[in-house]
């Protein structure tokens, strides 16, 4: 089994890295493989709803929105890092999963744990959190939670690693991860399936 942690900073190594290294640690420790992919410092298209991905099977801009959708099948469970921007996640993370959520083969996350930390200096945290979050909400992704929100407090990765609850809280995330990964899968060789899904019927206020 194996978790794809996303850094959504534009720092490779920073406070958002901090937390999520911690995480994939402990991870690690429960037996289930990690990878932290970092989108990067270049600006990245946001979704232009184009529609066109519908008829291609992905997105018209062909960048790493398009090479992580092609890996999907590789991963079991989601962990989604950003740093706090005005009280909201950093644009270019939310850039990048407006279009992979769009995009992608849906089927390939239904049913995988998503989890997501955010990092700041003071505040902000809870509605970066909350933003994050509806990504697996929409996608029948069961939401991984800790004994605490998910956030960790600092200016520089030195500060982060002073966050003693902040860290605390991420490493419970990832137990909690790794338990409900080993859950399913113990699930699934019991022959216990997955849940089929209605068709959906988008609808809107006129009609």
């Amino acid at each position: 089994m194996k978790v794809l942690l996303i850094n959504g900073s534009p720092n490779e190594k920073g406070c958002t890295f901090t937390a999520l290294n911690e995480a994939a640690g402990t991870l690690n420790q429960e037996g289930i493989e990690s990878e932290i992919f970092w989108i990067g410092k270049k600006a990245i298209q946001g979704c232009i709803g184009c529609s066109k991905c519908w008829e291609l099977g992905r997105c018209v801009f062909n960048d790493d929105v398009n090479k992580l959708a092609s890996r999907l099948d590789e991963f079991d469970g989601f962990i989604f890092g950003s740093p706090v921007y005005y009280a909201g996640p950093a644009g270019s993370i939310c850039a990048f999963l407006d279009r992979l959520f769009f995009s992608c083969d849906k089927t390939k996350l239904f049913n995988k744990p998503g989890a997501c930390i955010v990092s700041c200096r003071r505040g902000g945290a809870s509605a970066s959190f909350d933003r994050l979050n509806k990504y697996f909400t929409i996608t029948n992704m069961p939401i991984v939670s800790s004994h605490y929100w998910n956030q960790v407090h600092g200016n520089t990765p030195d500060e982060v690693r002073q966050d003693i609850e902040g860290l605390q809280t991420v490493r419970n995330l990832a137990r909690n991860m790794a338990w409900l990964l080993k859950s399913i899968e113990a699930g699934k060789k019991a022959g216990i399936k997955a849940p089929e899904l209605e068709e959906v019927h988008f609808t809107n206020f006129i009609r």
